[in-house]
């Protein structure tokens, strides 16, 4: 009877360490070496929702090479929700989708590592994900395997389904920590460099811990193609930069740029973004794109204050009447300053330089010496400089 027990008890254990792998507590930001300026890049979900395919990732693989956007620093392909089939295998492994995605994940990595760009899937931290498909909940070390075999260098880990008799979004926060930590470590021992991208959504003061367990923590809600959505993130991201920095981001989710706002808010949006450190990652049809919407996500000067190896986000200096001057510590000693137009008329901004400095319009290209920058900004805009020394 004795030796009974104790082979039961030792089932019990094997079962736990399998199926419940302790996670450890939190790691120093920038554990995995990995992020070290705000990752760029595209993902689907904005423009399609579920509704991916092997044929839209290749295509839009090209067009990121054809377009200068690879070049310009966007490098991850990612696939959003809906990728995978409804079951896992016989042998409880994640697989693509056979009709969407007839070659496999794998093939898939090995065209778009072919054209010099990597590759990023999505999972969920609970037992399904937002679209109701299998989770990795308990299937941590399996999965992280899975993805590093097929060639996978980013992962967004969403936070739906948190355990079985959770609905869609609540029990959100319930473990949440650990949940997350256990991925991490699971794509740590892989032995393969992958970004790991927090997707909780703002909850639990993510950007609070977020830092030892990913490379980038989404602060906020979805953002949606309108102008409100977008001021709202920006509202509650920009006051977080001083828990950002090299190896970890706030993530106000993914850019609008080319979904529906006006030329002037697509503008705004990127140079907030920009100004907050935070990843650029396109959310739109880039197949089908025009050519003002390539010009804004490459803008060189712009992604240079983005990707700033500083990595100290940009703060607000006043606020008054909607009327923003943010300022961001640039690398060498420059600084980046924006004037953003929140309302609904057109406004005259100004900032005090303080002392006469070189200051370039980073929109524009133009240059001037001055004390004072001042200009008329639109409805809705914003305008984007690097001061230097005069």
């Amino acid at each position: 009877m004795r030796a009974l027990i104790l082979a039961v008890v030792m089932l019990a254990l094997a079962g736990t360490v399998a199926g419940e792998r302790a996670a450890s507590g939190p790691l120093p930001r920038g554990y995995n070496g990995l992020a070290a300026t705000p990752p760029m890049g595209w993902n689907n979900y904005n423009a399609y929702g579920l509704e991916l395919t092997d044929r839209l990732i290749r295509e839009t693989a090209d067009r990121m090479v054809s377009s200068g956007m690879r070049d310009a620093g966007y490098v991850y392909v990612s696939l959003d929700d809906g990728w995978m089939a409804s079951t896992r295998d016989a042998n409880g492994n994640l697989r693509a989708d056979p009709s969407r995605f007839p070659y496999g994940i794998a093939a898939l990595a090995a065209y778009v590592h072919a054209r010099g760009l990597k590759l990023g899937l999505y999972e969920d931290a609970g037992v399904k994900t937002c679209g109701g498909l299998p989770g990795s909940l308990g299937h941590e070390s399996a999965d992280a395997a899975t993805f590093a075999a097929w060639g996978v260098d980013y992962l967004k880990y969403d936070n739906c389904y948190a355990a079985e008799g959770c609905g869609q979004y609540t029990c959100s926060a319930a473990g949440e920590r650990e949940r997350y930590a256990a991925m991490r470590d699971a794509l740590l021992a892989t032995g393969r460099p992958i970004v790991f991208s927090v997707c909780t959504w703002g909850t639990d003061t993510v950007w609070r811990w977020g830092a030892g367990y990913g490379n980038l923590w989404r602060t906020t809600a979805d953002i949606q193609p309108t102008y409100d959505s977008m001021v709202s993130i920006f509202k509650q991201t920009v006051g977080l930069g001083g828990h950002a920095g090299p190896g970890g981001w706030n993530d106000p989710d993914m850019l609008e740029v080319g979904n529906g706002m006006s030329a002037i808010e697509d503008r705004t949006e990127i140079t907030l973004w920009a100004a907050m450190a935070a990843p650029l990652i396109a959310g739109t049809d880039l197949v089908h794109a025009d050519a003002a919407t390539l010009a804004l996500l490459t803008d060189p000067r712009v992604i240079a204050v983005d990707q700033d190896p500083l990595g100290v986000p940009a703060r607000v200096v006043s606020s008054a009447q909607g009327h923003y001057v943010l300022e961001r510590p640039l690398a060498g000693g420059d600084t980046a300053v924006v004037l953003f137009n929140e309302t609904g008329a057109a406004a005259t901004i100004s900032a005090g330089l303080g002392s006469e400095s070189a200051v370039t319009d980073l929109w524009n290209g133009t240059s001037a010496v001055t004390a004072t920058i001042r200009a008329d900004v639109p409805a809705h805009g914003a305008m984007l400089y690097r001061v230097g020394q005069s």
